[in-house]
């Protein structure tokens, strides 16, 4: 298998990791599909230099958090537009749509986090273990810990007082 045809299967198999992110850090679809293609990008351009050091996703996770972070710094250099459509969460066959009200619920708190709060809630419910989500942004596991448990404070009292 050749390198395009390997990272083009990296990226069908890992997919929802940057779909996730991409809804996070976007607040309308068009900002969306952009910030994909830009992490796609990214992901390709440091595919080279990946060392198997650490998990494929693990890898992929920090580019696309990186990328994303990145994204929002040059979004607040430009003028406001105003979004056209919501952010629809991605259906599937078994579409429940209570569950799907609930999660753009969810989402619609946690874009309220701080940006390194976002990563770091994408990462607790994509079920990273602390020490992951350590090696990805940077933090000690125990710093994690502590910010985690005040983000979960955090948006239980936002959702308790929707």
């Amino acid at each position: 298998m050749g390198k395009e045809e390997e990272f083009a299967q990296i990226i069908k198999d890992n997919e929802g990791v940057i779909f996730k992110i991409t809804t996070i850090y976007t607040n309308n679809q068009q900002d969306q599909k952009d910030l994909y293609q830009e992490i796609v990008y990214q992901l390709w351009k440091s595919y080279g230099s990946f060392r198997n050091e650490a998990k494929i996703s693990t890898w992929m996770y920090r580019v696309a958090l990186n990328t994303a972070i990145r994204q929002l710094q040059k979004q607040k250099r430009r003028p406001k537009g105003v979004p056209i459509d919501q952010v629809v969460a991605h259906q599937t066959e078994n579409y429940d749509k209570e569950f799907e009200e609930r999660l753009k619920l969810l989402y619609g708190h946690i874009k309220q986090l701080n940006v390194l709060e976002k990563g770091l809630i994408l990462l607790l419910l994509e079920g990273k273990k602390y020490e992951e989500i350590a090696e990805i942004t940077g933090l000690t596991p125990s710093n994690v810990g502590t910010r985690i448990s005040r983000i979960k404070t955090k948006l239980k009292a936002q959702i308790n007082n929707s």
